[in-house]
């Protein structure tokens, strides 16, 4: 990934507010209720809010992402909720995770580049014991309707960034489909999540 595209998330999380909040995500909330604790890895996680959250149920967390200021405002919060996470800095290719080290892997607004969004997804994949569970929300192509009527809504203005129904089914072609399904959605959270939106909702099981 550029610096560019680095410098963006390190400037959107060096504020003292956290540009998402610090409630978990609601459709992770839900699906993480529903399991019996384990380990769970969470790319891309920014500000930590869901990672912290499942360290609190008690799960084994660990998370990434690109984002040193993200890292540390993660660890903050966990040292405020008194949990612990394990939180790497860097991209997928130069991170230590070893195959089947997961019980679940939560992708929650994981919007990668378009050219590596899939083979990050199949790489982390590998990651996952068979199994173990694959939960999924993120901004659908249909999103950009709904950027167009509420920029406070937030998500990527590149469609090739959004996901579609189609790509889920392709990038994780070796799960039983739990969920799957896209979604007009109302979101708060934080400062840039905020409003109407279009989702897609993915639970699947690694086979």
């Amino acid at each position: 990934m550029n610096d560019a595209w680095v410098d963006r998330w390190n400037d959107r999380y060096s504020t003292d507010e956290f540009a998402y909040g610090e409630q978990p995500n609601n459709y992770l909330k839900a699906q993480l209720m529903q399991l019996d604790t384990g380990t769970i890895l969470f790319p891309a996680e920014g500000e930590g809010r869901n990672a912290v959250f499942a360290a609190k149920l008690g799960w084994k967390v660990s998370a990434f992402d690109i984002s040193i200021e993200g890292k540390n405002k993660a660890l903050q919060l966990a040292e405020n909720n008194n949990v612990s996470i394990d939180y790497q800095v860097g991209e997928l290719q130069e991170l230590d995770y070893k195959a089947e080290e997961f019980d679940a892997i939560a992708l929650i607004y994981a919007h990668f580049p378009s050219a590596i969004k899939s083979s990050y997804h199949k790489t982390l994949s590998n990651y996952l014991r068979k199994g173990g569970l694959l939960i999924f929300e993120a901004f659908s192509k249909k999103h950009l309707d709904y950027i167009a009527k509420n920029e406070k809504v937030g998500g990527p203005k590149e469609i090739d960034m959004l996901f579609s129904i189609e790509e889920i089914k392709a990038d994780f072609e070796n799960y039983e489909i739990l969920v799957l399904e896209e979604k007009e959605i109302e979101l708060n959270e934080g400062l840039f999540h905020n409003g109407r939106g279009s989702v897609i909702r993915f639970v699947g099981r690694r086979k």
